[in-house]
């Protein structure tokens, strides 16, 4: 694996940064989560795009255009000559004194990391997975727009514990409201009464790729679907119900707080849905 740092690659075993970038002291960066399906990188300007839609939302000028990010990423990737795999495109304040004056640091450092990903089992798509509702709140947006993808998770890792010791794989989190948000990695939709509905950015959702082509797929296949504010009535008494994101692309989820969600199966819309991502990745 050779990963990028700053102009340069470097082997796994030497990739490193300074103790003192601000990413590792303050979480202060951005990252996006890419995925290469039969060496074609998916969906690669979106990301970038919303890469610099996040420097942008923290006054971080990265030091190059997005066609320039562009050609980095694609580079990366024919390097390591990955037909199938992960990106992980990060990019930090950079290197600093102690204290968290972002001006003290002369410029942003880009690391590019190719390598493999985890795949789910495939009995969790065809199965469905379990879920809660988190004891931990999303940050709410008048605090940290969770539109910025900011490399600082510990609020999702919590989250994330939550489920795990509760025996689920996900945990669903609500804002200070208590509206449903997102997962802790994944955005959330129900399907109600043959229509897909999804919680707005607004309400402390992340505006996903994996969501966006999900709407686009809706559309395409005369599937109603809308952005709803949604509670945890809502989500009890959906018909279905399916997570979306670059690593899970789209999960069924079946129960809920120990609620089974419609027949407690993955339901008819949620696989067509499921293997119409299946052939668009293909297609690249």
């Amino acid at each position: 694996m050779k990963i990028y740092i700053d102009g340069k690659y470097y082997d796994e075993k030497d990739a490193a940064i300074s103790v003192f970038d601000h990413g590792f002291l303050y979480g202060d960066g951005i990252f996006e989560g890419i995925r290469i399906y039969n060496g074609r990188i998916f969906r690669l300007s979106s990301h970038v795009r919303r890469l610099f839609e996040s420097a942008k939302g923290i006054y971080l000028n990265i030091g190059i255009e997005q066609n320039a990010m562009e050609k980095l990423v694609t580079e990366a990737v024919a390097l390591n000559q990955k037909r199938d795999g992960y990106i992980r495109l990060i990019v930090t304040r950079g290197d600093g004194p102690l204290g968290i004056d972002p001006f003290k640091c002369p410029r942003a450092k880009i690391i590019i990391i190719v390598g493999d990903i985890q795949i789910y089992p495939r009995e969790y798509y065809s199965q469905g997975i379990s879920a809660l509702t988190s004891s931990y709140r999303r940050i709410p947006a008048d605090c940290f727009d969770v539109r910025i993808k900011s490399v600082n998770y510990l609020n999702n890792v919590l989250a994330k514990m939550e489920a795990h010791r509760a025996g689920c794989l996900e945990s669903i989190m609500l804002d200070h409201n208590g509206y449903v948000a997102e997962c802790t990695g994944d955005n959330i939709f129900i399907v109600k009464e043959g229509a897909l509905f999804t919680p707005p950015a607004y309400q402390g959702a992340l505006e996903g790729i994996t969501r966006a082509e999900v709407f686009k797929m809706a559309l395409t296949m005369g599937i109603p679907a809308q952005e709803k504010t949604l509670t945890r009535f809502d989500l009890y008494n959906a018909d279905e119900s399916f997570l979306t994101g670059t690593a899970a692309e789209i999960m069924p989820v079946v129960i809920i707080d120990g609620n089974p969600i419609g027949p407690g199966k993955p339901g008819i819309i949620t696989e067509k849905l499921i293997q119409a991502f299946r052939s668009l990745i293909k297609q690249g």
